[in-house]
């Protein structure tokens, strides 16, 4: 038996293999245009920012003797999570959703980030100004529940064959993220901040 008619065989060049849904999913990246990349590079570096900024804190004062409770640090985790998650999705709401996003949906996101944001800043306020507890908690709970209007928007065009498994996954890592992050920042807050006082102070 030749080695031409084995099953075995291979002819020409081998087969390549097909990519990931991941891989076709973040490679829409390269439809961006510029106004896309303004916007992807200015959200995403804004949460990267928080990251950064609220790991740099917690190391700053870990060097200078402070034990933070495990609670403080799950501020950045969560945060660092979250941005992940959202560098994915954003990408799918930049191109392939970018239509879809325009029926109500961009608006939902818009009051989502306005709530998260806002929720991040009066919880700082909150370390000085206790007053700022009642709308940092309205604020926390407005932006999670705008992101449940908006995982409507997303089951909708999933369940109708319109979205792909990588963006709902994307979502998992983005009420994750968001979650870890809150919930362990308010813990804190409840804590009374240990240690935010001594890093101050070596600042």
């Amino acid at each position: 038996m030749s080695h031409a008619s084995s099953p075995t065989a291979t002819h020409g060049a081998a087969p390549t293999r097909r990519p990931s849904a991941l891989a076709i999913y973040v490679g829409r990246i390269r439809e961006f245009d510029r106004t896309d990349w303004q916007v992807y590079l200015g959200w995403i570096g804004m949460m990267l920012g928080l990251v950064l900024s609220t790991a740099g804190f917690l190391a700053f004062g870990h060097a200078h003797g402070v034990r933070w409770p495990a609670e403080a640090w799950l501020v950045p985790i969560g945060a660092f999570i979250f941005s992940v998650a959202i560098a994915i999705d954003t990408i799918g709401h930049r191109t392939i959703y970018k239509e879809a996003l325009r029926g109500g949906e961009q608006l939902v996101h818009h009051i989502t980030i306005v709530n998260g944001v806002a929720s991040c800043v009066l919880l700082i306020l909150a370390y000085e100004y206790r007053v700022a507890v009642i709308p940092a908690m309205v604020t926390t709970g407005l932006s999670f529940l705008f992101s449940l209007i908006d995982e409507g928007f997303h089951w909708r065009r999933y369940t109708s064959s319109q979205a792909d498994p990588v963006e709902m996954w994307s979502h998992v890592g983005i009420f994750l993220g968001h979650g870890i992050m809150m919930v362990g920042w308010w813990w804190f807050w409840a804590m009374g901040y240990p240690g935010v006082a001594h890093t101050l102070a070596a600042l």
